[in-house]
């Protein structure tokens, strides 16, 4: 867009590129620019697919209860999709208070975004000497904090940035990190959340010293000035917008999608990822693991942070919060697109319940699938075939005329491809075309015993949903063919 502002002031009008103008402004980009043609994306129908964002969205929106401390019931949900495909829906302006934690009232304080902390540690000093000072588990382990998500570990691995450095050069260290995660979007720092940190941080001193007393911190730590670097970055602000970027770097492995430069080791966003898959959500994250099966992080300002790994970064922020903490209608949300959608861990596995797959290619590459599929049931290929079901290919899709690639293989006589479709797919045996015709008449019609008598013990197993008989004239003239 920049090169194209300034090409547009060479030109008389200001208006129009010639080939040559167009040329220059596209040439950095043409590889984004021919996946967005070819709809290369990771998720190819993005209309669609935002489509559906929005639908969610408006369902979440309507959805009423929980406590607010200090914000309005809003709701903003922000979307970063991987390889270009960039939806920002809905996305707030507003800052949130990213690191803060409630408000300067509640008894109970907990960050909305931990992540800094710890992987701010990890960059610097590794995943090994990070868990040398705190554990990686929801439940107490021994005399170290449960795990860096939550204050007693965001405190400890705050220690860790930088041990020599000054709070300055600390703070400054952890600000261009977190500008390079969110590629360069929105990252500030309100001064007066600052000091309502540093003037009603009791229970943060209470632990910094519980703490000191265990021998937590590295050795020679200043553990007061330990805690007013932890309130500084407890009062960084971001947007929803900025966040989701932060997501999806964490999403596309490290590697900022904006900037296209690396932020984090692949081993350090492994860990990060399995941490808020385990601990994200507090004393939720086991039911949250459970529904939604995705690494999450929360908190008391609202806001949650969602990562489908090789897809997404989401940023969802409304205040007002169940009695875990945690943003209710974000919740929400966060369930609803995994009922949705199959982002879920184990949502892939052989044999589940099929949900919407927005990963899939759709359109042409949807037609090609099916003459593909189709054409390796009439040749006869298993091979291909086995290749197919790997690749979690939909072995019952159909052509145009509604056939399937059993009816191809009945009809052909591959006794093979029959075998394998029912055995090892499991597919519907009894799949109707647009004649009305199942794939036992086309083995029936062309004289194919074999495939008969293989289809006929399938579907004397093979109880259809209404529970009604409904047999075709293939079917009633079995006997005489056998």
């Amino acid at each position: 867009m920049e090169m194209l502002k300034e090409s547009l002031k060479k030109t008389p009008d200001g208006v129009t590129l010639d080939r040559h103008l167009f040329k220059r402004c596209v040439q950095s980009n043409i590889v984004l620019l021919t996946q967005a043609f070819r709809k290369k994306f990771v998720i190819p129908d993005f209309r669609s697919f935002t489509s559906h964002i929005d639908e969610l969205y408006e369902k979440a929106k309507k959805l009423s209860g929980g406590q607010v401390f200090i914000f309005i019931g809003l709701l903003w949900v922000s979307v970063l999709v991987l390889k270009g495909n960039d939806s920002l829906c809905h996305v707030s302006k507003v800052s949130f208070w990213c690191f803060q934690t409630c408000c300067s009232h509640t008894s109970v304080r907990r960050k909305d975004l931990t992540l800094s902390f710890y992987t701010s540690g990890i960059k610097l000093v590794g995943t090994c000497t990070v868990y040398d000072h705190a554990n990686r588990a929801p439940v107490v382990l021994a005399d170290k904090p449960h795990n860096p998500m939550v204050n007693a570990g965001a405190i400890v691995c705050t220690s860790l940035i930088q041990h020599h450095a000054s709070n300055a050069e600390k703070f400054d260290y952890v600000m261009n990190f977190l500008k390079k995660m969110a590629g360069n979007e929105y990252v500030g720092f309100s001064n007066a959340t600052f000091q309502s940190e540093r003037e009603s941080g009791d229970r943060n001193f209470a632990i910094g010293y519980y703490l000191k007393e265990k021998k937590c911190f590295p050795e020679g730590t200043d553990m007061t000035s330990v805690l007013d670097l932890y309130f500084q970055l407890c009062s960084i602000e971001v947007t929803c917008e900025s966040a989701s970027v932060m997501a999806a770097t964490l999403a596309n492995g490290g590697i900022c999608p904006i900037t296209g430069e690396r932020v984090l080791s692949p081993e350090a966003v492994r860990n990060t990822l399995s941490l808020m898959h385990s601990c994200g959500m507090y004393d939720f994250s086991g039911q949250f693991a459970f529904h939604v099966g995705l690494p999450a992080k929360s908190g008391v300002a609202g806001g949650i942070l969602l990562v489908v790994p090789n897809v997404m970064g989401i940023m969802c922020w409304s205040p007002p919060l169940d009695k875990l903490g945690n943003s209710v209608r974000g919740i929400q949300f966060c369930t609803d697109l995994v009922e949705l959608f199959n982002f879920h861990n184990y949502d892939n596995l052989r044999h589940f319940t099929k949900k919407h797959d927005p990963r899939r290619e759709g359109g042409d590459q949807r037609v090609k699938s099916v003459i593909n599929l189709l054409f390796a049931a009439y040749t006869g290929d298993v091979s291909a075939l086995r290749r197919f079901a790997l690749s979690s290919m939909d072995m019952e899709q159909r052509d145009y005329d509604s056939r399937t690639a059993l009816h191809v293989a009945a009809a052909e006589g591959h006794l093979e491809v029959v075998r394998f479709l029912l055995e090892a797919c499991k597919v519907n045996p009894v799949p109707k075309d647009r004649w009305g015709n199942k794939p036992l008449d086309e083995a029936v019609q062309f004289g194919h015993h074999d495939v008969v008598a293989v289809l006929q013990r399938y579907q004397e197993k093979y109880t259809p949903p209404d529970g009604s008989d409904d047999k075709t004239s293939g079917e009633k003239n079995l006997d005489s063919l056998l």
